[in-house]
């Protein structure tokens, strides 16, 4: 019988593997250079990449560079392509220089490998020898992404301690810069520009004058003025944007005008030039911190209140707040202990209080004080000197020049607060240290 041919068997052929190369830097320093890191850790990969022919591994074209991103999170551009890809099957293996180019997370590492798992997708790192497949190769990966966190909270710890030591010694950190100064970059520090630090000034008196953040901001756009314009060392133009609410609080309350530093609570003395007194930087804080506790009630003050946000009941240690009843076709207005209103009048030995007579008896109480007008007028609270006749006498202004809303304005340039005690009837002012400062040494 003839003997029957053997079959020969073709040789099966390998599937091939698509792999992605991942490449990562921390800071946007150097990669403008022809040749970069990313270029060096790409070109690393690819060797490896080649070196695998035979396993049929070949590189994916479609480049995944993340340039000036962090480690310590995965939301980077070219991160999430990656992770995208993956979830659409197109990558069947990632290669990266180091572990930690990948991630220094270990809770963004353990998410990252599990989507790996579920999609079958292989993990190398090609100066790091380990294979994901064993457990062995899982614990040597932990290991070392263990210590790539762990450097990483130490750079990060580094650098918060250099820039708290710099910030103690008064120094300029780096940051946006801010309208008033320009920034020497050859010595790091901060500069006076003389045409906006005029600005700068001319701001903190707007809102000694309106006492208002919106209508400061108004103003400032009336005369065209902007915040602080600047370049980034890319060439992008920033800020040199209209003064709102916001950027407008932002200027009148950051202590680099007074020529300190501020690291988290702590204040310290600046290497760079003051543009704004002490003085009116006090008058600012304090008017802040007042309209802060009374919501900007003197712009909201429809029963014309002279003593609205003022006015405290000195018995209870609470605010009065004004009250408005009609009877008929008259109006009556009282100051109301919100202990009182709150708890019963029995609590309360003020209860309340006619606010006219209120009101007056302290108008009475500033125009027999012995002011000194030539101090007033050089102070900061010059505009107070409408509440006295042009002579400079203790009779008052014409009610038809003054209407109560600029009178409560102007007396809250003098005033801090009023205590009142209905036990013994009595009105206790307590004055704004730029007023006590221009009241005669025999007041």
């Amino acid at each position: 019988m003839p003997r029957r041919k053997r079959k020969t068997q073709e040789p099966k052929q390998r599937e091939t593997t698509r792999c992605a190369v991942y490449t990562r830097k921390s800071t946007s320093e150097g990669l403008d250079q022809a040749f970069n890191t990313l270029d060096a850790q790409r070109e690393a990969c690819e060797a490896y990449v080649a070196s695998q022919k035979l396993e049929g591994w070949t590189v994916s074209p479609q480049r995944y560079d993340d340039g000036g991103f962090s480690g310590g999170t995965i939301e980077r551009p070219a991160m999430q392509l990656l992770l995208a890809d993956i979830e659409a099957g197109k990558i069947d293996c990632v290669v990266v220089y180091k572990v930690d180019r990948l991630s220094r997370s270990l809770l963004d590492f353990a998410r990252i490998m599990k989507l790996f798992e579920d999609k079958r997708v292989h993990f190398v790192s090609v100066t790091q020898h380990f294979n994901t497949a064993d457990s062995m190769g899982r614990l040597t990966l932990n290991i070392l992404l263990s210590f790539a966190q762990f450097e990483r909270e130490i750079i990060g710890e580094r650098t918060r301690d250099k820039i708290a030591a710099a910030r103690r010694k008064g120094k300029w950190v780096g940051g946006w810069p801010i309208l008033g100064y320009d920034v020497d970059k050859q010595n790091h520090r901060l500069v006076v520009n003389p045409e906006e630090a005029e600005q700068v000034r001319a701001i903190f008196r707007l809102y000694v004058k309106h006492q208002s953040l919106i209508r400061v901001g108004q103003e400032a756009n009336r005369l065209d003025w902007r915040t602080k314009a600047w370049t980034t060392s890319k060439g992008n133009p920033k800020g040199g944007k209209p003064f709102d609410k916001a950027n407008v609080h932002y200027l009148l309350t950051n202590v680099a005008y007074l020529g300190k530093v501020r690291y988290k609570e702590e204040v310290h003395e600046g290497e760079h030039e003051a543009i704004v007194e002490q003085s009116i930087w006090e008058q600012v804080q304090s008017i802040l911190g007042r309209n802060a506790r009374t919501a900007g009630a003197i712009m909201r003050n429809k029963h014309g209140a002279l003593l609205k946000g003022l006015l405290k009941c000195k018995a209870c240690n609470v605010a009065m707040i004004h009250s408005a009843a009609n009877r008929g076709s008259r109006q009556y207005r009282y100051y109301v202990c919100t202990k009182a209103q709150k708890r019963g009048h029995e609590v309360c030995p003020t209860r309340s209080v006619n606010a006219q007579a209120i009101e007056q008896a302290l108008l009475e109480r500033l125009r027999q004080l012995p002011i000194d007008h030539q101090a007033m007028a050089a102070s900061p609270i010059a505009e107070a000197a409408k509440l006295f006749d042009d002579a400079g006498t203790t009779e008052p202004a014409s009610d038809e020049t003054l209407s109560t809303q600029e009178q409560a304005r102007l007396i809250r340039l003098l005033v801090d607060r009023v205590e009142y005690d209905g036990r013994t009837r009595q009105i206790a002012v307590i004055f704004t240290d730029q007023a006590s400062a221009c009241v005669k040494a025999s007041a």
